[in-house]
């Protein structure tokens, strides 16, 4: 019996069906066209002058510092988490996976409420805090910092726990079996050999928190110099001056995009 040929993968030259053609082409048209739209309505002749005005600067400036400790808290809480979730097995694994997760489709109003209904001054947790630290989160900037935190976190854990679970353990049991305790083994051996992804999950958690509105605006307010970011900035000067606005659209725009030209496809294993 003559064995079975594995299917020929399709040459690059091959002629592509039309029906997948056209509509892979309006999607790039769909996806392109609100950055043509931005392109298209900048002054570029006042985006120095919009740029370099005092609210737009002190907004860049706390967007940077709120980002900043957003990724700095995703990645100490989010590391070990995406580590548990690759290695360990225990009972409400699942569970855990989707509270992950649930940023990610949750409404970012909704997610502002949820913060405050947890961490607000009579939220579940918000009390305690003021009462013990004297911390109050809703309308101060660690109010931003912790709805960043919560949009942007679960970009980190996912990318990391992927490259945690497509890695191969023999290393690190060697390094066990040496005498190196769990401790070592993680930060000698088990993060070097996971730098690239842990990179990719970075730079995706920082534009995230960068970008973030819903949130923010939900549960820390739009005070400028305390709350008010890039974001939120945009979405003042759309009332009051647009071609600010979009002036301000664009810088969030090339750093997005900057990220994504870094990343390389680095997150989606292309």
């Amino acid at each position: 019996m003559t064995p079975r040929r594995p299917p020929r993968s399709r040459r690059p030259g091959a002629r592509t069906p039309v029906a997948l053609a056209v509509p892979a082409l309006l999607a790039v048209a769909f996806l392109l066209m609100p950055l043509v739209g931005i392109l298209a309505r900048t002054s570029w002749s006042e985006l120095g002058t919009h740029l370099t005005s005092p609210g737009v600067t002190e907004a860049l400036r706390l967007s940077l510092l709120v980002s900043f400790w957003a990724l700095g808290l995703s990645l100490l809480l989010g590391v070990p988490l995406a580590w548990l979730l690759a290695r360990v097995a225990f009972p409400g694994k699942a569970l855990v996976r989707s509270l992950v997760l649930l940023p990610m489709v949750l409404p970012p109003t909704v997610g502002g409420v949820a913060l405050l209904l947890g961490f607000g001054r009579r939220g579940v947790l918000g009390p305690w805090l003021e009462d013990t630290f004297g911390l109050t989160l809703p309308f101060h900037t660690s109010g931003a910092v912790v709805a960043a935190t919560f949009v942007a976190m679960p970009f980190l854990v996912i990318s990391l726990e992927g490259a945690l679970a497509g890695l191969r353990p023999a290393y690190e049991e060697t390094a066990a079996s040496l005498g190196a305790s769990p401790v070592r083994v993680f930060v000698t051996v088990t993060l070097p050999m996971i730098a690239p992804g842990l990179a990719a999950g970075a730079a995706l958690t920082w534009a995230r928190a960068l970008g973030e509105f819903g949130a923010t605006i939900t549960f820390a307010g739009n005070l400028p110099g305390t709350t008010q970011t890039l974001p939120l900035q945009v979405y003042l000067l759309l009332q009051d001056s647009p071609e600010a606005a979009t002036s301000v659209s664009l810088l969030l725009l090339a750093l997005a995009m900057a990220v994504l030209v870094a990343l390389r496809g680095r997150w989606a294993g292309t």
